[in-house]
């Protein structure tokens, strides 16, 4: 039986997803006005929300609650 083989990550996940927008906002750039090219925005578009919703998460403000509120 072959083994997978698996790939360790050596960037955080923030920096690949803010490297990933900035590549596809430039190869947009580059694009005639058309489909491909609002597909290609959009597609950084969602990268960028994802990316903010990453720090979002991990902030430190956002925390579980000690106790149940009630």
């Amino acid at each position: 039986m072959q083994k997978r083989r698996r790939l360790k990550q050596t960037q955080p996940l923030e920096e690949r997803l803010a490297h990933e927008a900035k590549r596809l906002r430039e190869q947009a750039q580059m694009l005639p006005h058309g489909r491909l090219r609002d597909a290609v925005e959009r597609k950084a578009i969602q990268i960028e929300a994802a990316y903010e919703v990453s720090e979002l998460l991990r902030s430190p403000g956002l925390r579980a609650p000690d106790s149940p509120t009630r």
